[in-house]
């Protein structure tokens, strides 16, 4: 494809808004760490909650989406829509307990949570294994798409589509810190919502298709437009619905979606202003995620299954670019080639300002667990220094070289960090990660095949996160167990399974047997080790207010201590009334999904029934609500 000057104009003009921001809040974002990376603490719920929807919504997701109808039908989203779930129970139940902790990132709970060295140990590793492995393969998926999208609208090779994005993404991460992310997503969202929603009225219009009727009543789309499975494939219900919604939502973490908030999300709510503005930021972002987007991408990938019915034609259509990288998810960047000048800028630009937004998150994100929780923590503690002065200028002269360099080391890992070093070093961070996920995205070939391996990779593990909260006995044991466990199973079915011999086994048993063993092996491990000390729960409990019968035991021992909890014994636990919120959240946003899906489709009764559903359900919401915050009964912070 050849962009005019027209659209070359929409993308120059972007970039240029994007700078602006980031140069604007440069000198703010570098005054301290916490500005750098929570933005001071005191952002409103409607930036947040913008800035996750539009963390989420990444050059990959769009095609991940297209993948899954394009192989299951509209009603393969369900793999994702079941996270709404664990959304829910983030929005209702966490976010409170999170923005009360205080702690700067979700990986600091940690040694606020545990005791010993195993809590040390425990942030120390997560700060690596989240904010680099994991985060480099979320961004890895991102800049994937990022490829397929520049291979085909303009003809980049993986190469020079994945430098020229990384080094864009890596200027604008390294000037704002996570307020200039913050205020540069809410314009990146408006032009990424305005493109999708362009790009599927194109689709729809395309002559190939012939408008919205014709589409819907086309043979290529028999079976793929039921928004709910059909309950007689029972393979097809069992991978797409019963396992996502039985079990994936609450025992898998997954970036964005993770049981009881984490990551970004955490990220989020810990920077704002306080319990209620993290609520609502959480609360707007599943809204908007779950129950509004999705439809401008359905509707692109059930169009593309009229230009293009399978990877035959797509291959036919773009020679150029490698057969084993396109695959089904290519072909939402395909149906854009379709697009007229002037639109089709406005379209790249919103392509880029989502890659945008989710890569500046997740580098910021990142980069905080690296500074925090790793350099600050464990490299930059405050301490006298070993050696100063003339002698061990001294000693340097007659040492060897590696004793020259263990001395320096120590030298400059004692005493404590300034808040400029700690910036710094975010900014050095951040040019790693990207270089990093980089090169592991020139090795991918599809969205969906990272989707399966990152939920793997953290089966079993988040009833342990929903848990943590409400049972004092869950300790740092649990969590070391329950990450050893979950990767080695993911290892042996990604890796080992089948160079054994062993016969293949499909995703969702892969997923059930790893959430089996790892949930057992971390339960098990519990129950056999030493609890967190008494001091150390008692302190958490104080601070964040969990409530429950969880923590009764750990009350009443401190009560017969002499210390004074006769507050939080006589406290009624929120829980039941919150539990009863997120019912009525997930009526209100999956009803809200249905209605919008039965307009589209010319379903008058559905949707008004879905859609009166979906406001019986927010009018109920906001009664509980505003009845909870009249109860003083339960304590609120």
């Amino acid at each position: 494809m050849i962009l005019q000057w027209v659209d070359w104009i929409s993308i120059i003009a972007f970039f240029v808004i994007s700078l602006i921001i980031g140069i604007s809040v440069t000198k703010k974002a570098s005054s301290s760490s916490v500005e750098f990376f929570a933005s001071g603490r005191n952002m409103p719920w409607w930036l947040l909650g913008i800035s996750m929807v539009a963390t989420t919504f990444s050059t990959d997701t769009p095609n991940l989406v297209s993948d899954l109808v394009r192989q299951h039908g509209v009603s393969g989203n369900w793999m994702w829509w079941a996270f709404l779930l664990t959304g829910m129970v983030t929005v209702f139940i966490y976010a409170k307990l999170w923005r009360r902790s205080g702690v700067l990132t979700d990986v600091e709970f940690y040694e606020l949570r545990y005791s010993g060295r195993a809590a040390a140990f425990l942030r120390g590793f997560r700060s690596l294994y989240l904010g680099v492995f994991f985060n480099v393969m979320i961004m890895a998926t991102v800049s994937l798409a990022a490829i397929k999208i520049g291979g085909i609208m303009l003809g980049f090779s993986p190469l020079k589509t994945i430098l020229i994005s990384s080094i864009i993404v890596v200027i604008y991460s390294l000037l704002g810190g996570l307020r200039g992310v913050l205020i540069t997503d809410f314009v990146q969202f408006a032009i990424a919502m305005v493109g999708s929603v362009a790009a599927a009225y194109v689709a729809v219009n395309l002559p190939q298709v012939g408008g919205l009727d014709a589409l819907l009543s086309h043979p290529n789309l028999t079976g793929k437009l039921s928004i709910l499975p059909d309950f007689s494939d029972t393979s097809l219900l069992t991978t797409v619905f019963i396992i996502p919604i039985a079990v994936q939502w609450w025992s898998v973490w997954y970036p964005g979606a993770e049981p009881g908030g984490g990551g970004y999300v955490a990220q989020r709510m810990l920077a704002a202003k306080n319990e209620k503005h993290a609520v609502g930021a959480t609360f707007l972002f599943n809204i908007a995620h779950y129950g509004l987007r999705p439809w401008p991408w359905i509707i692109v990938a059930l169009a593309s299954l009229v230009v293009f019915p399978d990877l035959a034609s797509l291959r036919e259509a773009f020679p150029g670019v490698a057969a084993d990288i396109v695959q089904h998810d290519m072909a939402y960047p395909a149906m854009l080639t379709f697009l007229p000048a002037g639109l089709l800028g406005v379209v790249v630009a919103s392509l880029i300002a989502a890659f945008m937004s989710t890569i500046s998150t997740h580098l910021n994100w990142g980069a905080s667990y690296i500074v925090n929780d790793f350099y600050k923590r464990f490299l930059r503690q405050a301490a006298p220094p070993t050696y100063k002065g003339d002698d061990s200028d001294g000693e340097d002269k007659k040492a060897g070289v590696f004793s020259k360099l263990s001395r320096r080391f120590r030298n400059f890992t004692a005493g404590e960090a300034t808040e400029k070093e700690l910036v710094l070093v975010g900014r050095i961070s951040i040019v790693v990660l990207m270089i990093l996920a980089a090169v592991v995205a020139l090795l991918l070939k599809n969205a969906l095949q990272a989707f399966h391996i990152l939920l793997q990779i953290g089966a079993g593990t988040g009833l342990l996160f929903l848990l943590r909260w409400f049972w004092w006995r869950i300790n740092a044991a649990s969590e070391i167990s329950a990450m050893i466990i979950s990767f080695l199973v993911a290892v042996y079915f990604e890796f080992i399974h089948g160079w054994l011999g062993f016969p293949g086994l499909i995703e969702w048993k892969k997923l059930l047997i790893g959430v089996g063993i790892t949930t057992v092996g971390w339960i098990t491990v519990t129950m056999l080790t030493k609890p967190t000390d008494k001091k150390k729960l008692l302190s958490f409990y104080r601070k964040t207010h969990p409530g429950g019968p969880g923590w009764r035991r750990v009350l009443e021992e401190a009560r017969e201590a002499g210390e004074d909890v006769s507050q939080h014994l006589d406290a009624k636990w929120s829980f039941p009334r919150d539990l009863l919120k997120v019912f009525l959240g997930l009526f209100l946003i999956y009803s809200a999904l249905f209605a919008v899906g039965f307009w589209i489709y010319g379903n008058t009764l559905p949707a008004v029934i879905a859609s009166g559903t979906a406001v019986f359900s927010a009018l109920l919401l906001y009664r509980t609500a505003a009845a909870r915050t009249a109860d003083k009964g339960h304590f609120s912070g």
